[in-house]
């Protein structure tokens, strides 16, 4: 089997596409024949050495971790699913590997595919979804009749964040580019601002959460505009940010940390299409590297990226 492998920290040079052998699931793990890969900001960022007090020095390592596909096998004590499983989810961040063929991760990370909706539509949901419900369930607990906030409300994480904002009985409003407003409407944003014409600190309203998906907003802004008794989730932490937070409890950094109970929450929706996220380009992997690397470069695609392992 081929995966994406690299050698060293770096750019997109240091990409390989090259041979593995998968490894044995151990207990609570899950082999994955992989059908479509979803490429995400996460990915070159862990490539790139950002997360490396997490990922380590071993190498070579593996990059991807938005997949869909078929279980091979199960490891010990694996209950959920069994071969034959078509499922969706994660791969585990350390090891990342969804770039390939196959993958192994944790049972927890994935979850069952509804039969309604296709392997690439599938592949789209791990990433963005997790971190959409960790913001505003997990940090937020949002509730029904609350107003919304999404900066980047268009991007893949702002998309979830609307669609299950609105699951929830929350409205959404949000900031995105005026060429991705008309998308942002059919998703359900109520109030929609024009990130390059408006200056967010000056707005008076004000929300129950606001959540900055696009990684840009200043803490100021967050916080001011969520007023007295909302929260600012911050999608892009740091040290200092967890340590403010301590401090101001309206603060709320987020980290996508998939569970079991909020991929199948998700597949749920995506069942009863409640939540989609479109694919607007997909390529085989043998051609993944210079498409990876022209998305880690700038370019917009105004969708998801996938990657066809077949």
């Amino acid at each position: 089997m081929k995966r994406i492998q690299y050698y060293a920290y770096g750019g997109p040079e240091t990409m390989k596409l090259e041979d593995f052998a998968l490894e044995t699931p151990g207990p609570g793990q899950v082999a994955v024949k992989v059908e479509f890969t979803a490429i995400n900001p996460i990915d070159w960022k862990v490539r790139q050495g950002a997360l490396k007090i997490m990922t380590g020095k071993s190498f070579p390592r593996t990059m991807g971790i938005d997949f869909s596909g078929t279980v091979i096998s199960v490891g010990g004590g694996v209950t959920r699913f069994r071969a034959g499983d078509a499922v969706f989810g994660l791969a585990r961040l350390k090891q990342s590997g969804a770039l390939g063929e196959a993958v192994v991760t944790n049972e927890a990370f994935i979850a069952k595919k509804p039969d309604n909706i296709s392997f690439a539509e599938a592949a789209c949901l791990g990433t963005p979804g997790v971190t959409a419900w960790n913001g505003l369930v997990d940090k937020a607990a949002l509730q029904g009749g609350q107003s919304v906030f999404v900066n980047g409300c268009a991007g893949a994480v702002g998309a979830a964040a609307v669609q299950i904002a609105r699951i929830l009985g929350a409205t959404a409003s949000g900031s995105c580019s005026a060429e991705a407003m008309p998308r942002a409407r059919e998703l359900g944003v109520q109030k929609l601002f024009d990130y390059r014409k408006t200056d967010l600190s000056a707005l008076t309203d004000r929300f129950d959460v606001v959540y900055d998906t696009a990684a840009v907003m200043p803490t100021a802004t967050g916080l001011h505009l969520a007023g007295n008794g909302g929260v600012f989730i911050d999608i892009e932490p740091t040290p200092a940010k967890f340590l403010r937070s301590l401090f101001n409890r309206k603060l709320k950094p987020v980290v996508c940390t998939p569970r079991a109970d909020i991929l199948d929450e998700i597949a749920r929706a995506a069942r009863e299409g409640k939540l989609r996220l479109p694919v607007t380009e997909t390529v085989p992997l043998r051609e993944a590297i210079p498409f990876i690397a022209s998305l880690e470069k700038g370019r917009k695609i105004g969708g998801k990226a996938l990657v066809a392992m077949a």
